[in-house]
Parts: structure tokens; C-alpha cells; sequence
């Protein structure tokens, strides 16, 4: 009934749509396994793509190119770039999304693309050969065969879905668990572990006062994610609001008579939760001082009334949850449409795997996701990419792309998983990157198109718009170093922002190093200047512009970087005899044999591991 597949992914959720993607317009054939095919890329959780650090990653992942930062721009409802207020190492762009249109698009772009073919049906076993994946075996019992298996199962592997007192088996709500995977692959020597996340209550809008809540609209200008031209329909006017609102003590008190039935406090979920998205009763248990705590009021899409009351993740007894949220202002009449839970799964801790995903205990099989102990769509779809295309890779005999701590985000969050592992579910943070300044979001394309298209990825039209946007940023730095500015021209603007006003001329790219000074405020008052940058792009411009300002801070960056590459790039031999060296400390000598380094940098980023362990072993290697 099957042929064989280069590559069969396993789960559509975000990382397996974009493994599936990748790996297909790479060239290898590839069969995409779900359980159910009306639920391709769910937004299971909250209807918005990036934020902080994650909107970094949705334009890196784009950069390379992947479908999620198109897929993003055709469905938003609402743009945010947000930290406007501080420097551009900091933005991050957020998108507000239509759930049901965002699969839709996700999925029709899925079907687009040549070499990718859908099956519905469930894995319960991956097929294994002298220590390699060859395919995988479905509930039905077919055993489809593939070079390369890609593992996405999100939060279905023996997942439990709780409600107060009530548990029961499911991969997300009205949606069963998937078995059989996590008990094969632990008797093949893995370890698995338990993790669990959570999801608010949905709301009926028509029910809520919005008079009584904050209003949040989206930007006047709408940048969008994706690098390609034309890829957001909407004009700014046309964007949906967000509201804001808060619970109170009432809310609190009640909200505390269920704790006696919560799941989480009751010992019934064994698994971890993310600290940094906790559940409304995690929030008042902590955080006991406060007397209250923020919910955003987001609307589910355009042609829907239900709305997502993010901050508001529970487990607690649905009347509980009803009763609760009936004392927030605005929500005073509400109906509920579906309750909260916690969801508790199955992962594997990722010191098990290499840089390119794959898993150290058998060949040509990678994971990607949730199954490797992250949280959030964006963590997960950049996974997705890089699995998909180092499947593609490893089955043709070229070596893994593997993106550095300071060339990505994603390679970040990659080698945290890989050199540290992870207790909890893990969240990408812009404070976990070490070179936040070369990292920006404005420049993902600058930094990873080349090499994306160099490996057979990023199309012809990204390299071309990379190109452009190089050669014009270039054009536009030089013509700011050589624009003169006389003082009557530019003081009036000066003084209107209360910076000192000029005594001589003074070239333009020297005014913009004034953090108060921007070039769109200053170009007004310098009419030839404005005329000569009026043909380029709004991004070029400001490109230009961050390069200038930020000069002295990306060029100390980089010296940084070069000092840390030597490190990086002196690699320790596979199967390297840490035993030899007693002089190492016991916890280090455990954790370099766990996680086997690549590196001499990685193994100085292992948790437990001390200078004095990696200079015992720099020493013993030669250096």
C-alpha cells in the first residue's frame, strides 16, 4: 500500500509541519502521519505567534525558509512590535491569529508543496534495524518504510488531560493519547520523563462587557514576520483588539475553595509545569502578596465569538472555574465554552540527542517539540525546521546543520536542550542569548538566508531579496556618512527632542549615534537627504539606521564572538574516554559522558561542570 519515504514525520502539529515542509522542498519524499487530519498546525493553546524572544525565532525560521512566518502574516488579526522603547536587540514581534484560518492556510500550504503526502492514522511503533529508524508501523497495522523518521508528537505521548477530580487519556481535549512509542524506545535504553502544561478556559464573547476592560489595539504600521513581499492582507485599521483586564481577591478566594480538588496540589500530576506560563491557581499559591493578576481578553479570529482568557490556565473544577471568572470585571455574565485543563505527557530528556536532533541511541531518527521537554509553537516549529532538514541531510550523506549560539536563536535554544537538558518545560527568553545584539529580529534574513540557501532550502527569491537589502543598506550607510548637515537645518528638530543643537556641520551618521535622534524624525527637517532615501524601503532604512547606532556594539559583540569560536572550535573526539581523566570531578566526569560533547564550548555551557574540569581537559587534549 506504501511505497518507501526519504522521510516520514510523525505528528502536524507546528515542529512537524515544518519538518515535513523542510525536508520536502529539500527534495526528499515525505509521508506526514497525523492522527487526525482536521487538525493540521492547531494552535492548541493561545491564537498568537511570537513575543518576547519567540517573534525572533518566527523570523528566523522564515529566514530559512519555513512556512510559519507566512502562515502568521496571512492569518493575523492584530501586530505588535513589542520593547519599541528600548533598543532593537530587544523587539519582537507578535501576531494576534485567526485559530481556525491559521490551520487552514498551514495546511493548503502543505498540500502545495511537491513530495509531501498525508496519511491519517496513528504510530504505535517505529521500526528498528541494527540500531537505525527504517519506518514506522501504524494502529492499523501498516509498516511503511522510510529512511529517516522525524518524532513530533507534541503532548500526545500517554498524555492525561485533568479537570478538578476528573483524569482521563487524551493528546489534547476531545482528542485521544497516542502509546506505544515512549515504552518502545525506553526498552531500546531511552529515558522518558513526565511534563505538563495547561490551557485557560474559552469564553463566549458575546457574554463579556468590554466597556469595563483596558483596550489594546495593534500597531498604526504592520511589519509582519515573514521577509517575503505582500505576505499580510490586512491594513493596520482593519486589526482586532485585545483587551486587558484583571482578576481581584474574590476571584482569589474562590478560586482557593477548589484547591482541595486541584489536581496539582492534590499530587495527581507528577509532571513539571512551565514556570514561566503558570496556572492562575500556581499564581496565587506563589504569589500570595498580590492582590491581583493580569488576563488578556483575545479574540479567537474574525468570523468567532470565542475568546482565549490568557492568564487564566486552570485545572481546577469546572463550577469552580465558572464561579471565578464571573467576579472578573467584564466577565460578570459570562458563558464558558469549554473549561480549562492541565495535560500531563510523556518526554525525552534531550541530552539524548545531537545538535541535529537526531537521537545518540539510533541512527536516522529525530525529534522535535514538545517530545524534547520545550514549550511554546515558536520553540517548537524551529525544532521542526532543523529536524526536517537534518533528516534530509543525514539521508543523503552530507553532515548536519547545526547553527551556532551566535548565529540564531534557534541554535540557542538547540544547544541549551542538548549540553543542559531540561526539568521543566522549556521557554525561549531573549536574557538566554549571550549575543542578543547580533541576534536581532530586523536581521534573521542577513544572517541565515546564504547559508539556508546554500543547503537547497530558501528559495531563489529570498537570496534575491537578501541581496537587495544588502546592497541598498550599504548605499544608505554611505550616503548618511557623506550627508553634511548644517546647524539652522537640524536644531529646530533638536531642540524639540531637548538634545544639544548643533555649531557646525556634522554628518548625518554621526547624529544618529544621539540615542534621542532617529532618522524618520530627522529626515523631515533635511528635505535633499529625504529625497535621496525616498526610493528605498522602510526596512532598508531602518536596517541602515540599526547598523550606524549600534556600530561600536555589534563590532564588540563580534570580537567576543571570534574569542568564544576557538573554543567552539576545538572538537573532542567521539567516543571520547572521560574515565582516563581522574584528575575531572565525579559530577563532571557523569555529565560529560552523558551529554558527549562536541565541543570544548559546549562542554563548558554542561550544568555542574567547573573552569577547572575544562581546563583539566583542554590540557589532557593538548592545548
Amino acid at each position: 500500500m506504501f511505497a518507501e519515504y526519504d522521510v516520514i514525520v510523525v505528528g502536524a502539529g507546528h515542529a512537524g509541519c515544518e519538518a515535513a515542509a523542510a525536508a520536502a522542498n529539500m527534495g526528499s519524499k515525505v509521508l506526514l502521519i497525523t492522527m487526525n487530519m482536521q487538525t493540521i498546525a492547531q494552535m492548541s493553546c493561545n491564537p498568537a505567534m511570537g513575543g518576547i524572544a519567540k517573534g525572533q525565532i518566527v523570523r528566523e525560521i522564515d529566514a530559512l525558509g519555513g512556512y510559519s512566518g507566512i502562515v502568521t502574516d496571512k492569518s493575523m488579526i492584530q501586530f505588535r512590535m513589542l520593547n519599541k522603547s528600548k533598543g532593537p536587540a530587544m523587539w519582537s514581534p507578535r501576531a494576534q491569529n485567526d485559530r481556525m484560518l491559521f490551520a487552514a492556510t498551514w495546511r493548503q500550504m502543505l498540500e502545495q508543496t511537491p513530495n509531501v503526502d498525508f496519511y491519517q492514522d496513528m504510530v504505535r511503533e517505529l521500526i528498528l534495524k541494527n540500531g537505525k529508524a527504517c519506518g514506522v508501523v501504524t494502529q492499523l497495522g501498516h509498516a511503511i518504510a522510510a529512511k529517516a523518521v522525524v518524532v513530533t508528537s507534541g503532548t500526545f505521548l500517554n498524555g492525561v488531560i485533568h479537570i478538578g477530580e476528573k483524569q482521563f487519556g487524551g493528546g489534547r481535549v476531545a482528542e485521544k493519547a497516542a502509546t506505544g512509542i515512549t515504552e518502545q524506545l525506553v526498552a531500546q535504553g531511552m529515558e522518558a520523563n513526565r511534563l505538563k502544561t495547561g490551557t485557560p478556559p474559552r469564553v463566549d464573547g458575546r457574554s463579556l462587557d468590554y466597556s469595563k476592560m483596558e483596550e489594546q489595539q495593534g500597531d498604526t504600521e504592520i511589519t509582519g514576520f515573514s521577509y517575503l513581499p505582500n505576505t499580510v492582507p490586512i491594513t493596520a485599521a482593519q486589526q482586532r483588539s485585545c483587551f486587558i483586564t484583571y482578576t481581584n481577591s474574590t476571584v482569589h478566594d474562590i478560586l482557593k475553595t477548589g484547591f482541595d480538588r486541584s489536581p496539582m496540589f492534590q499530587g495527581r500530576i507528577e509532571g513539571v509545569g512551565p514556570r514561566y506560563c503558570p496556572s492562575i491557581e500556581d499564581k496565587i499559591n506563589r504569589f500570595a502578596e498580590r492582590d491581583r493578576h493580569q488576563l488578556f481578553v483575545e479574540p479567537e479570529g474574525w468570523n468567532t465569538v470565542e475568546i482565549y482568557v490568557n492568564g487564566f490556565s486552570t485545572s481546577l473544577p469546572e463550577e469552580v472555574q465558572m464561579q471565578a471568572l464571573q467576579q472578573v470585571p467584564g466577565f460578570e455574565n459570562c458563558k464558558i465554552f469549554r473549561p480549562g485543563y492541565a495535560i500531563e505527557y510523556d518526554f525525552f530528556p534531550p541530552t539524548q540527542l545531537t545538535h541535529a536532533l537526531e537521537t545518540k541511541a539510533i541512527q536516522n531518527l529525530f525529534f522535535a517539540g514538545q517530545i524534547n521537554g520545550t514549550t511554546g509553537y515558536e520553540e517548537a516549529a524551529c525544532q521542526g525546521i532543523m529536524a526536517g532538514m537534518n533528516a534530509h541531510l543525514k539521508i543523503n550523506g552530507q553532515p548536519p546543520f547545526i547553527l551556532k549560539r551566535s548565529e540564531a536563536y534557534i541554535g540557542v535554544l538547540i544547544d541549551d536542550l542538548i549540553s543542559k537538558g531540561t526539568e521543566e518545560p522549556y521557554r525561549m527568553f531573549t536574557s538566554r542569548a549571550e549575543y542578543r545584539t547580533l541576534l536581532r529580529q530586523d536581521n534573521a534574513d542577513l544572517r541565515l538566508t546564504e547559508i539556508s540557501y546554500r543547503l537547497g532550502l530558501a528559495s531563489q527569491e529570498r537570496m534575491e531579496g537578501v541581496r537587495k537589502k544588502q546592497a541598498a543598506v550599504a548605499t544608505i550607510t554611505e550616503q548618511l556618512q557623506q550627508y553634511a548637515i548644517e546647524p539652522d537645518a537640524i536644531n529646530a528638530y533638536l531642540n524639540s527632542i531637548q538634545s544639544a543643537p548643533l555649531t557646525e556641520k556634522q554628518k548625518a551618521a554621526k547624529l544618529l549615534l544621539r540615542p534621542s535622534v532617529t532618522l524618520t524624525d530627522m529626515l523631515p527637517s533635511l528635505p535633499a537627504l529625504q529625497e535621496t532615501l525616498q526610493n528605498h524601503l522602510p526596512e532598508y532604512l531602518e536596517q541602515a539606521e540599526i547598523q550606524i547606532k549600534y556600530e561600536r556594539y555589534i563590532a564588540k559583540e563580534q570580537e567576543l564572538v571570534e574569542k568564544m569560536n576557538v573554543m567552539e572550535d576545538l572538537l573532542i573526539p567521539e567516543n571520547f574516554d572521560y574515565d582516563r581523566l581522574q584528575a575531572l570531578s565525579s559530577e563532571a566526569r557523569q555529565k560529560f559522558k552523558k551529554v558527549q560533547p562536541r565541543t570544548i564550548g559546549q562542554a563548558g555551557r554542561i550544568s555542574g561542570v567547573n573552569p577547572s574540569d575544562i581546563q583539566i581537559l583542554m590540557v589532557y587534549m593538548g592545548r
